[in-house]
């Protein structure tokens, strides 16, 4: 009688150690490089600005001085500062929220039966994928005070030309527009995503029951796609609390005095990442910028939460 095979106990437990590791181990072990470049690249940065932020730290001396809060301290007493900050939320506020209104409605039209529906979706990407500096540079020419196309059409209604770099409000409008022609047509496809996954049969049982498109629009896609607003809310106002290329190339590309770090010969136009550029890249002052960073980092949490809780506050029907 042949003999019956024993188990070895040794191989069981390598085998239940390999299950273990590889059930329980492996996925860190996926998802490590991300953190490892997110830790390298995003968190010792974030915590070496705070540092260089507590020090009086400039390219013009080898000695860093240590001065604490000092540099948050003088920060919040500099009215630059607070100038920039409030051309930060105009514009923001000027950009996201038209250009959310306008994303929404562009993703409910091209969610309905058309003709050449994915050459209207690609064309809404064309806008995302141009050039900053094109875009600045051709913007530019439009509200050109002299022979921009904006002023000439304004002509036609009687209106006189507007130098649109010059004042606070029309150059907060101009970067706006910018701004809104860039995103829109993006924020358009991630609401059009969404809105694929609403059922049809809402839709066709609203439509036998005699309500409008504006109404289904209303009472149907926006409180099905809310997590997706909620998302794309947050992510806009993060975006135009960052805004920089955009002031910075218009005010070379409109020759405004002053210098393009400066935003405009009164700072008009100055958002607070532009104010960071200049005191860290034109004065040199690394101490004084990363302070200025710092706060733009917590404004933008701040923001960046009212914004959220204010969104998912808003009732379904309501946008």
């Amino acid at each position: 009688m042949s003999a019956l095979p024993l188990s070895v106990p040794g191989r069981r437990g390598r085998r239940g150690v390999r299950h273990t590791l590889d059930t329980k181990v492996s996925p860190y072990a996926y998802v490590a490089p991300f953190f490892l470049l997110f830790c390298a690249f995003g968190l010792f940065p974030l915590a070496y600005t705070a540092w260089v932020s507590l020090h009086e730290w400039t390219l013009l001396s080898d000695e860093h001085t240590f001065v604490g809060a000092e540099n948050f301290r003088t920060l919040l007493t500099d009215p630059y500062f607070w100038n920039a900050t409030f051309n930060t939320l105009s514009i923001g506020v000027l950009s996201t929220v038209p250009q959310l209104v306008l994303a929404v409605w562009l993703a409910h039209l091209l969610n309905r039966r058309l003709r050449f529906q994915t050459l209207f979706r690609v064309s809404l990407l064309l806008p995302n994928v141009t050039s900053v500096v094109a875009v600045v540079v051709i913007f530019s020419q439009l509200f050109g005070r002299d022979y921009g196309l904006i002023n000439w059409v304004l002509s036609w209604f009687g209106a006189g030309a507007v130098d649109w770099a010059a004042g606070t409000a029309s150059s907060h409008v101009a970067l706006s527009v910018m701004i809104m022609w860039r995103w829109t047509g993006y924020n358009a496809l991630i609401f059009l995503a969404a809105m694929q996954a609403v059922p049809r049969e809402l839709y066709e049982a609203a439509t036998l029951d005699g309500a409008s498109t504006l109404t289904q629009l209303r009472r149907i896609t926006i409180p099905m796609i809310r997590p997706t607003i909620i998302f794309v809310v947050i992510v806009s106002t993060i975006g135009a609390m960052q805004i920089i290329a955009e002031p910075l190339l218009f005010g070379a590309s409109s020759g405004a005095g002053g210098g393009a770090a400066s935003g405009g010969p009164d700072r008009q136009y100055q958002t607070l990442a532009l104010f960071v550029y200049e005191q860290g890249f034109t004065k040199f002052d690394f101490g004084y910028a990363s302070a200025a960073s710092w706060l733009m980092f917590l404004a933008v949490v701040v923001v960046a939460g009212i914004n959220f809780l204010i969104t998912r506050r808003v009732k379904g029907g309501v946008l």
